[in-house]
């Protein structure tokens, strides 16, 4: 009789599995969307402090879009470590990008490079103000241009040793870092305006070609590593924490500028190969 209850339990306990299993599942899906509601929330934060105008908020809207960054790097991991990858979660990605990294960072390099001087001290001839709203609209578009196309082609051929043009939070992340390193303090010259500009046109134009950029996905961060790799990270930890403004424009000025390099490497490479 006892037997007979043992292996009716252990029926039952077998049929409730698959119901567990489903729920856990369920539960796993929602730790990635919670990364990319973070996401969005560090972009909605960014564009909500830059309305302030003061330099204090245009540091903390900066700063809200390097964890913006972090976050975005993680939902990703995060979905392919826990194998809840899906079509809606990439879309979800890509829409809480065009905020924190399309919208975000436009609106804060047009608030603190462009509005105070293009109504004072900038000459009438130049259009800063003109300037700076077809430009910020046009980092905008290149950044929805570049997560669309993400989407359906997704990384270089090969694996995913490589982005097929510059990330989105990447260029964004240059933005950023550039006010942080002068820690918000609006810009009171007009060719550093103009030259933020251009700027901005490249990270875009980076962001639209077919320019090949490190994407650090084959990094095997499960697999034991040397030693000397973990004091590497300390220190590189501790830079970003004291020494956060120079140290993040240095890592955001060389990944931006490795893309390019890179490429013309390749094509020297390519045109002195023997035929």
């Amino acid at each position: 009789m006892e037997l007979k209850e043992l292996e009716k339990d252990g029926i039952e306990e077998d049929r409730r599995q698959p119901n567990r299993s489903r729920r856990l599942r369920r539960g796993i899906y929602i730790l990635p969307s919670a990364f990319t509601v973070a996401n969005m929330l560090c972009g909605y934060y960014a564009i909500l402090a830059t309305l302030e105008g003061r330099f204090v908020d245009f540091d903390r809207a900066a700063c809200a879009i390097g964890f913006a960054y972090l976050f975005d790097s993680m939902d990703g991991r995060v979905a392919r470590m826990m194998g809840t990858e899906s079509a809606f979660g990439r879309e979800f990605d890509s829409l809480a990008d065009v905020v924190s990294f399309g919208i975000a960072p436009a609106f804060l390099a047009y608030a603190w490079a462009i509005r105070d001087l293009a109504s004072g001290s900038a000459p009438e001839w130049l259009h800063l103000k003109e300037l700076g709203w077809l430009i910020g609209f046009t980092f905008l578009a290149c950044c929805a241009w570049r997560l669309a196309r993400f989407n359906i082609q997704g990384m270089a051929p090969g694996g995913n040793r490589y982005f097929v043009g510059m990330p989105t939070p990447a260029a964004a992340g240059m933005i950023a870092a550039i006010i942080h390193f002068f820690h918000g303090a609006t810009v009171q010259s007009v060719s550093f305006s103009v030259f933020l500009l251009v700027l901005i046109v490249c990270l875009g134009v980076l962001m639209s070609s077919t320019i090949r950029f490190f994407s650090f996905k084959d990094i095997p961060l499960t697999r034991r590593q040397p030693s000397l790799s973990v004091i590497l990270l300390a220190l590189l930890v501790g830079a970003v924490v004291y020494f956060s403004g120079p140290t993040l424009l240095l890592l955001t000025g060389a990944y931006t500028l490795h893309g390019p390099i890179m490429q013309i490497f390749r094509s020297v490479r390519v045109r002195t190969r023997p035929a």
